[in-house]
């Protein structure tokens, strides 16, 4: 236990020691290695104030870019993800030569989706999630981590259309009854290739019955029907779209 506790003694005078370092008389190169040594000690707090320091002392100098890069970096390890965002889209914006602008672009995309929260709530931050991977992909075709960003995009294009999903039925416990079939029409429209799909259209052609809309109610029976042919619902709308036929 004493051995322990002399360690740990040890262990903040020595950090404290190097956070107290003055680096008035390092050059650019010498303080960004000062600075990556709290990055890759995982002391992010500290690196974070070094490699703001940097940006502020040698603007335009070697180092930028790489300090810029490991200040979005050490926010993001901290979980701040909107702080990470702002840096990331700060080097793409100003030193679009960097090397780390790829790395950047799709890290962009990871801080966006880490913020996106669950489908009941707003979907903004998913929204954005999605613009800066399909950037990402879109630049950098032949990054490795395409594959990785697509399967995020179908993930995330997935929640809004759970997202709108349930806003539908919000409307129809509600009886807005015009507004949760344009809600249905919107996910076939946008959402076409979520999970929501199916059961959206179940619902729409049963609002449309409501609504005595026949010729779309007609329309999205065969499209069901077609697409879904092994759905348990296909008798009861066969048997609906021949009653409404036989009108």
């Amino acid at each position: 236990m004493k051995n322990i506790l002399a360690l740990v003694v040890l262990m903040v005078v020595v950090f404290g020691c190097k956070a107290m370092t003055d680096t008035s008389g390092f050059t650019p190169a010498e303080h960004y290695e000062f600075a990556k040594s709290f990055y890759d000690d995982e002391d992010y707090l500290e690196a974070i104030a070094q490699f703001k320091s940097i940006l502020v002392q040698y603007p335009g100098n070697e180092v930028t870019d790489d300090a810029q890069f490991y200040l979005g970096m050490s926010h993001f390890q901290r979980s701040e993800f909107i702080l990470s965002a702002y840096e990331f889209s700060k080097l793409i914006k100003n030193i679009p030569a960097s090397s780390f602008v790829p790395e950047c672009q799709f890290m962009l995309g990871e801080s966006y989706y880490e913020l996106s929260p669950d489908a009941v709530l707003d979907q903004s931050y998913t929204a954005k999630c999605i613009e800066e991977f399909q950037a990402f992909i879109e630049f950098f075709p032949l990054d490795k981590r395409v594959a990785g960003a697509e399967k995020k995009i179908n993930e995330l294009n997935n929640k809004l259309a759970e997202k709108e999903y349930y806003n539908a039925i919000v409307y129809e416990r509600m009886e807005y009854y015009m507004a949760a079939i344009k809600t249905y029409e919107y996910i076939l429209r946008v959402h076409h290739d979520s999970e929501y799909v199916k059961d959206a259209m179940y619902n729409l052609i049963k609002l449309q019955e409501r609504k005595n809309l026949v010729a779309d109610l007609l329309r999205n029976i065969e499209t069901f029907i077609e697409s879904y042919p092994d759905d348990s619902r296909v008798k009861e709308l066969d048997d609906l779209k021949v009653s409404f036929e036989g009108n």
